[in-house]
């Protein structure tokens, strides 16, 4: 089944959330000059026009991203004090083809791509053809780092197998699926599992969604008991499940591996970016599994 097309939900809470997190797990790894080969499984397109027919009809970006954006005029509002969302949004301002005019939203391939050194290597898979049509098209990163990123029309999981080992001393995984089918929480699950017994200081992002029919426990349930270690769960709740909502109500994370501090510093950005979610929006988030 291929017919998810991310950009009828381009940059709402959910990826924020994800993006957050994907940005400051990057900032902490390139802090260390040994190479990084990053694997994108799902990569979707590098950027989203938010005036475009798909991410206008539903425009969930404006109680996601947009929200956000427009609390850095604000005094006082998130965007304005916390220094890695500060950033963040920085980042997004780049791509805008009008200085502090949001219009376009930078998808995971962007995020993964602008900022390759040298000895980085990128590989984005991206199994829809439509999807993969618009990657093709897209840069995502400065001359000089075009080379380095590799773009596969084919399925992300089989291929992140296929990388396993790389050849770079560190690895950095961003499993993000659209969970269509119900086998994919296992699939995922039997993934991230085979990855992190052929490389098992990898950092693996993974995004999951919280949906009423709690199919993401199953995922989480098989991780815990495989035995791998270290995994660092974050979860961004708008409401409790259920009620007149019958769609998502959460956005998960689990990183395995997470570098050191990462976890203190978006605790902080989540805590200020929260308040713009609504009243019964919360944050958890702590050890899966511990070391």
């Amino acid at each position: 089944m291929l017919s998810y097309q991310h950009a009828y939900h381009a940059g709402n809470f959910a990826d924020v959330h994800k993006h957050l997190w994907l940005y400051a797990t990057i900032d902490h790894l390139l802090r260390k000059d040994s190479a990084i080969t990053f694997i994108d499984t799902h990569a979707g397109r590098g950027s989203y026009p938010l005036a475009a027919e798909e991410t206008a009809r539903l425009k969930e970006y404006q109680t996601g991203v947009k929200r956000l954006w427009d609390s850095r005029t604000e005094t006082g509002k998130a965007g304005a004090q916390n220094p890695l969302l500060t950033t963040w949004l920085e980042a997004i301002d780049s791509v805008q083809p009008r200085p502090q005019q949001l219009t376009h939203y930078p998808g995971s391939p962007w995020w993964l791509g602008h900022r390759l050194r040298d000895q980085d290597r990128l590989t984005l898979f991206e199994l829809h053809p439509g999807e993969h049509g618009h990657l093709a098209r897209q840069s995502l990163a400065g001359e000089g780092q075009q080379a380095n990123i590799r773009r596969v029309h084919g399925d992300g999981l089989a291929g992140l197998r296929s990388l396993l080992p790389v050849k770079t001393p560190r690895l950095c995984v961003l499993v993000d699926p659209s969970f269509e089918r119900k086998s994919e929480y296992q699939e995922v699950a039997e993934t991230m599992i085979h990855a992190l017994g052929k490389v098992r200081h990898a950092v693996l992002l993974l995004w999951y969604p919280l949906l009423p029919a709690g199919r993401h426990q199953e995922l989480l349930d098989r991780l815990r008991a495989s035995g791998v270690r270290k995994l660092w769960r974050s979860e961004v709740i708008l409401h409790p499940p259920g009620g007149a909502s019958h769609g998502m109500y959460g956005s998960g994370m689990l990183v395995a591996n997470p570098p050191w501090g990462v976890s203190d510093s978006m605790q902080a950005a989540i805590a200020d970016w929260l308040p713009l979610l609504g009243d019964a929006a919360r944050h958890d988030q702590r050890w899966w599994v511990e070391e």
